[in-house]
């Protein structure tokens, strides 16, 4: 495993482009899976921040899927020798805003390969930085970090969350179904199936549910502000920390620092406990 783990490294610098359009059905469609009654999203309007994660989706043939429904290892991303890969968190700065129409442009870059050794065993962390063009300017800059585990045994013990705070100045409360769990799935092409296979998340992870997406639980707390001021994020910083569960009643949490100009944001699961974490710069 250790002379594996080095070899990853070998990835660092790697680097690959994408483009595409930005075109107006997946901002309706997430706009929809939101419950926003926003106006029907016409050539030149704005684009929420965050929303560029609609674009740029991966569409490798089935021959080419793993058994968990992510494509299989190596091509960009290491071949990281661990079979549980998650959305563990990133930085995000929002330079400019995408507009519907805008031709689009994802410079990626591998910027670190990280073996780590947790509670649960073995990790590697690898952080990926995406620079996103739109009509020729630089948009959106970001850092992605994604975390690869072991696999998950039926002894190891449940997940416990820290309690987060029990009210908060702006929240929202959603009921996590599996019908928005398999909206946002479509939406984003992810076929990860501790989103939607209930046999395999309960037999292959030992999770109890279906998993909530950590892209959606970032984008509904970049909604949360959307939805209580007038100013746009120009930074988000999130961190994952526990999962939340199908069925669950999470919760959608802000707290604005004096000015509005810094927000604390959080998702909390059923039982009140922090599930994601951020902080928004408006």
């Amino acid at each position: 495993m250790a002379e594996n783990l080095d070899r990853l490294k070998d990835w660092i610098g790697r680097k690959e482009s994408k483009s595409d359009v930005a075109t107006a059905w997946p901002v309706g469609a997430m706009a929809a899976t939101f419950d926003r009654r926003d106006p029907e999203p016409r050539n030149g309007d704005v684009i929420a921040p965050g929303w560029h994660w609609l674009y740029f989706l991966e569409a490798k043939p089935a021959s080419e899927l793993a058994a968990d429904g992510h494509p299989k290892r190596g091509g960009f991303l290491p071949p990281v020798p661990l079979p549980r890969r998650m959305w563990a968190g990133g930085r995000i700065e929002f330079q400019r805003p995408l507009r519907v129409g805008d031709a689009l442009r994802r410079d990626s870059e591998i910027l670190a390969v990280e073996p780590k050794q947790g509670k649960s065993g073995s990790l590697v962390f690898v952080t990926v930085r995406h620079t996103v063009h739109a009509a020729g300017e630089m948009a959106v800059v970001e850092e992605h970090d994604i975390v690869y585990r072991e696999a998950a045994k039926s002894t190891d013990p449940a997940p416990q969350a820290k309690p987060a705070p029990a009210s908060a100045q702006w929240r929202r409360e959603i009921t996590a179904d599996p019908v928005l769990l398999f909206r946002f799935s479509a939406l984003t092409f992810n076929g990860h199936r501790i989103h939607y296979d209930l046999d395999y998340v309960r037999d292959e992870e030992h999770y109890p549910g279906l998993i909530v997406h950590g892209p959606m639980q970032t984008l509904l707390m970049l909604d949360l502000c959307r939805r209580n001021s007038e100013r746009a994020v120009r930074k988000l910083d999130y961190r994952a920390l526990h999962p939340v569960f199908h069925g669950e009643r999470m919760t959608i949490n802000g707290n604005p620092a004096a000015g509005d100009s810094k927000i604390d944001l959080w998702t909390a699961n059923g039982a009140g406990g922090y599930a994601m974490v951020g902080t928004a710069q408006l």
